[in-house]
């Protein structure tokens, strides 16, 4: 577990000594967000967001701490030590994929939340289908 403080600085350190092809996972204290650096070229970065947002950037080197910053500010707001996993060779099978899952409501409908005015992720109605 690195300060967040000093992981960019730790990630940049580690990206130089990691082979073109393998990867690194930056994962919160309870491991439900992720954003994985897979070191393409030399120069050149995939960057995989799995956390409150999914995405996907390439990015150079010189635009790799920007971007960075950016997503640290994003998936890890609240957390002050961050998980540091240097991984092997990267294959797309390792992306993250997110499982949706539904909860019943009281009458046996399934319904998908949705996210109003208020954010609090209440339920559109019980007649709702499934997207």
């Amino acid at each position: 577990m690195i300060d967040k403080t000093q992981i960019i600085e730790t990630v940049t350190e580690r990206l130089t000594k990691l082979p073109v092809g393998h990867y690194l996972d930056l994962r919160t204290y309870k491991r439900n967000r992720s954003v994985i650096i897979v070191k393409v070229t030399g120069d050149a970065f995939l960057v995989i967001e799995d956390g409150f947002f999914k995405e996907r950037f390439q990015v150079s080197s010189d635009r790799l701490k920007k971007l960075l910053m950016t997503l640290l500010k994003k998936e890890f707001p609240r957390s002050h030590k961050i998980r540091l996993y240097v991984m092997g060779k990267f294959t797309e099978e390792e992306a993250p994929t997110r499982k949706i899952i539904l909860k019943s409501l009281s009458g046996g409908c399934m319904c998908t939340p949705h996210f109003g005015k208020g954010g609090q992720g209440d339920l559109k109605d019980k007649d709702a289908t499934l997207r």
